[in-house]
């Protein structure tokens, strides 16, 4: 992938993952996108109370996921490089 590219679909995923935020932020947590593989997924970083929360696995799959798939086909999943849902 073309580095160009790669930074359109990084921002593309990071406005997708504007609808998520708030609800992380109103728990003292984030989430940072670390890197985009050639294969579609996602690499993200937990910041803040969801590196150790318990509903991280849940909250990436039910809700960033969903969330960066639903605009985003070409995505074909999102894992996490930290925290619990690692």
């Amino acid at each position: 992938m073309v580095v160009a590219e790669k930074e359109k679909l990084i921002a593309r995923i990071d406005a997708a993952l504007d609808s998520v935020r708030p609800h992380l932020e109103a728990d003292g947590g984030n989430v940072e996108i670390v890197d985009v593989t050639a294969d579609g997924i996602v690499q993200i970083k937990w910041l803040g109370t969801c590196v150790n929360c318990s509903m991280s696995l849940m909250t990436m799959k039910a809700g960033i996921e969903q969330s960066i798939k639903g605009k985003i086909p070409e995505i074909v999943g999102v894992e996490a490089v930290n925290g619990i849902g690692k």
